[in-house]
């Protein structure tokens, strides 16, 4: 077949070479054949007939359902959610009944295309500068799918490193409802209370609150500060090698994340990092809390900037200066704000919406052996990534009101074509950077026997490019 003439080939997985994939016939077959490796890596890969151990199950989690029970008697209280400024939608601050922050919850109906975005300003520009206002690979009112997916793959894949987010249903007075909606459940309680003070109880209409809202719940993370201000810090002070070499650990399971879920809009801002120094035995520990009974500046979290810390002067109890603690340093990346991904194609029309992350030092660096054994296993195998990634995806997808069907097919042939080229990355020990310029690939599902159950996928490049390409 002509390479010229647009038309593309039929992928066959149970084919030897990933440059060949074609008609998928066998599905535990995997994506890329384990002879493409680079032979510099001295490493033992798990054999393509990999059946993971790992856990996959998340629909039971008896501790997030805690927090979502602490959240709701907390409303019931009166400790109500508290508005995020930032940002397009409007989002909240859930607090339990000790007014500290436990999660931040998104509603799909106060999205930046939503009925009832509070955001004037981005409501004002989207009615007069449509063309400038949201992303034209996304589907709006999503986000709040986009959240939870993006902690379905970290699960799946084991990354660690999103915030538990589920999809729940809320309901709050400080939520943005329409007025005709207070009025009118105020003025139906005035009305039976009338009726109940003249008739001895009883009333017209039934009892009712304003309907909750359907949206994403993600737990909040304390001690944590936002890239931009570690990378900065990093730039003045640079800390000891074991440190920045967990640090391209976690940097690596942070490019694996985003490029699976083509996170449009991850920036300096959307992703955290808590460096911590832990002394290491129970002596030390209780030496450093009645040394220093104060947060140090770094573990403050970017997100709660509310009240500063109460200090305990009687605490301050002097150490000898000739004692001696051990320490162990540690550091953790969350990715937050994931809701502008899963795209239904590649950016095609004004921008591109870059990875910022490619533009750091640590992106220049191949991928580590450590998180190629543990990631690449997974996305080699075509059986966990259609029924544990795909197929798990497009049900949470489905519970949307909106669903449709053949929008969900394609963002989800764009997230088969990107775990194409991440494990050809891998195998090929290229970098996070070297990764980002591969071509973008689409990989269709487009036929199920239901006889045999072959599957036949489909394997396109990306051909259409927006206009500018450098923003």
């Amino acid at each position: 077949m002509n390479s010229n003439s647009g038309e593309h080939q039929v992928l066959n997985i149970n084919h030897n070479k990933l440059s060949n994939i074609s008609n998928t016939t066998r599905e535990n077959q995997p994506i890329l054949h384990s002879q493409s490796i680079n032979n510099n890596n001295n490493m033992d890969f798990v054999n393509n007939n990999h059946i993971s151990t790992y856990n996959t199950n998340i629909t039971y989690d008896p501790e997030y359902d805690e927090i979502i029970n602490q959240a709701e008697r907390a409303i019931e209280g009166g400790i109500l959610p508290v508005r995020i400024a930032a940002g397009s939608s409007g989002s909240y601050f859930v607090r339990n009944l000790e007014g500290k922050n436990i999660g931040v919850f998104k509603p799909k109906d106060e999205e930046p295309y939503g009925r009832f975005n509070p955001k004037w300003s981005k409501w004002l520009q989207r009615t007069l500068c449509p063309c400038c206002f949201g992303r034209g690979c996304l589907i709006h009112n999503q986000g709040y799918l986009s959240e939870a997916g993006a902690s379905i793959i970290d699960t799946k894949l084991g990354l660690n490193i999103v915030p538990k987010t589920r999809v729940i249903h809320l309901v709050a007075d400080s939520f943005n409802y329409p007025a005709y909606q207070r009025h009118l459940i105020i003025a139906k309680r005035e009305i039976n209370e009338s009726v109940g003070r003249h008739m001895h109880g009883r009333r017209v209409f039934e009892p009712e609150g304003l309907q909750p809202k359907v949206g994403s719940f993600q737990l909040f993370v304390d001690n944590y500060v936002s890239a931009d201000v570690f990378l900065k810090q990093l730039e003045q002070k640079a800390l000891p090698e074991e440190v920045m070499d967990k640090f391209q650990k976690q940097f690596e399971r942070l490019v694996v994340l985003d490029y699976i879920i083509r996170n449009t809009d991850r920036n300096t801002d959307n992703w955290l990092v808590k460096y911590e120094v832990k002394p290491n035995n129970e002596r030390d520990r209780l030496l450093q809390s009645l040394s220093d009974p104060q947060l140090r500046p770094e573990q403050q979290t970017n997100n709660n900037k509310e009240g500063d810390q109460n200090t305990d002067d009687t605490q301050n109890t002097a150490i000898d200066e000739t004692t001696t603690t051990t320490t162990t340093n540690d550091i953790h990346i969350a990715a937050i704000d994931n809701g502008l991904a899963f795209p239904f194609k590649h950016p095609d029309e004004w921008r591109t919406y870059p990875f910022h992350w490619a533009w750091l030092k640590q992106a220049k660096i191949p991928f580590s052996d450590e998180i190629k054994c543990h990631v690449l296993p997974f996305i080699s195998d075509m059986n966990f990534v259609q029924h544990e990634l795909c197929d798990e995806i497009q049900r949470l997808f489905s519970q949307d009101k909106d669903y449709d069907r053949r929008l969900v097919e394609r963002q989800l042939s764009i997230m088969r074509g990107q775990i194409l080229n991440l494990a050809q990355a891998m195998r090929d020990g290229k970098s996070p950077f070297e990764l980002v310029q591969m071509p973008g690939v689409i990989v269709e599902r487009r036929h199920i026997d239901p006889t045999v159950g072959h599957r036949q996928f489909k394997r396109k490049l990306n051909d259409r490019y927006p206009l500018f390409s450098w923003f």
